[in-house]
């Protein structure tokens, strides 16, 4: 079978990256990109800049990539879908939850591959994370804490940062736990002098009870991608920056100390550091975007529920070799329809309820 024909919108900071490993998947040719911008950090490889989406529809894509600002997803994932191109959009999926829903609705009428770029989900650690909480390492979960801080980045200028950063620890933590989110009550403040919110704090409730809170800004001199999962066996922490997956285990030994003995609580125990193997997430994803596509076209609908491989291996998902299939655009639209409740809390001083 001929390789996939790929286009890519969007050569920025992020699209450079998509660049590099298009042209290295096996099955996909990277054979045409585009940005109005031009190319400021020359990964065209001789190809001419193309100026928008629809020159990139016009040289016969199979495939897009969309990674451009925002603010532009709805328009450009709608004319990708009118012309049966099966679409990767960066997160978020779009700005408003009313453009999330129409992107969905036409990839489904279309029967096409649509999915979100939570990149997040592929993350070995994250991985790794999924599958021993699957396996009831932990047993009940009592609460997920996710800290995502660091220096602005000046590529960002059209959303804050709980569109750009939180929708991340909106989806792993949902996608980790199979959880889905009840309520959400948050706090921001506006502290650079920009337009958009540079700082989050959320508390929310899952559907099953757990307690998740999620500190997010771009405020901290240093970068910390943290994710804490505490149940009743002990705490799962993983480091998404390093994708290192850490358990520290409940106490079974007595405490002698009396004073410490009386307290009716858990005590430390012992901590183990795992082993995982640490494919590149970004080839994880694009490799699952891939396989999604080769499925819809041997006759299998664009059905993005089933596990896919990503080409580092089998093994029972302990490990992070459980594969990572695509993100849906409705997934993609339920994680808009969160981040827009936070946003709400956040103006009304109020805990809001999600459907």
């Amino acid at each position: 079978m001929s390789a996939l024909r790929a286009g890519l919108l969007g050569l920025g900071m992020m699209g450079r990256h998509h660049a590099r490993v298009l042209r290295s998947l096996d099955g996909v040719e990277l054979v045409a990109v585009a940005d109005p911008g031009g190319d400021p950090h020359g990964v065209a490889g001789g190809m001419e800049v193309l100026p928008g989406v629809e020159k990139l529809v016009a040289a016969g894509i199979d495939l897009c990539v969309v990674a451009v600002p925002t603010a532009f997803h709805e328009e450009v994932g709608l004319v990708l879908a009118a012309a049966g191109v099966h679409t990767l959009v960066e997160k978020p999926l779009a700005r408003t939850v009313e453009g999330a829903e129409k992107l969905a609705a036409a990839f489904e009428t279309q029967g096409l591959v649509g999915c979100v770029g939570h990149i997040e989900r592929y993350n070995p650690a994250l991985q790794a994370l999924r599958g021993r909480l699957d396996h009831g390492e932990l047993g009940e979960i009592y609460q997920v804490i996710t800290r995502r801080q660091g220096p602005f980045p000046n590529r960002i200028a059209d959303v804050g940062v709980i569109k750009d950063l939180a929708t991340h620890d909106i989806d792993s933590t949902a996608w980790v736990t199979r959880g889905r989110y009840l309520s959400v009550s948050a706090r921001t403040a506006h502290k650079s002098g920009r337009e958009y919110e540079d700082l989050v704090a959320v508390v929310g409730q899952l559907d099953d009870g757990t307690v998740v809170n999620h500190l997010v800004n771009w405020l901290s001199p240093m970068k910390e991608r943290v994710t804490v999962v505490t149940g009743e066996r002990g705490a799962f922490v993983a480091d998404t920056i390093a994708a290192d997956l850490t358990f520290h285990a409940n106490g079974v030994r007595p405490l002698e100390w009396e004073t410490m003995a009386s307290f009716r609580g858990v005590t430390e125990g012992d901590m183990i550091r795992y082993a995982i193997p640490k494919p590149e997430p970004l080839r994880t994803e694009l490799t699952a975007f891939r396989d999604a596509i080769l499925r819809n076209r041997d006759g299998a609908g664009a059905n993005l529920d089933v596990d896919v491989d990503p080409g580092t291996g089998g093994g029972d998902g302990r490990d992070g070799r459980d594969g990572g299939d695509v993100v849906g655009m409705r997934e993609g639209l339920a994680i808009v329809e969160v981040a827009e409740a936070i946003l709400r809390s956040a103006a009304q001083g109020r805990t809001v309820g999600l459907g």
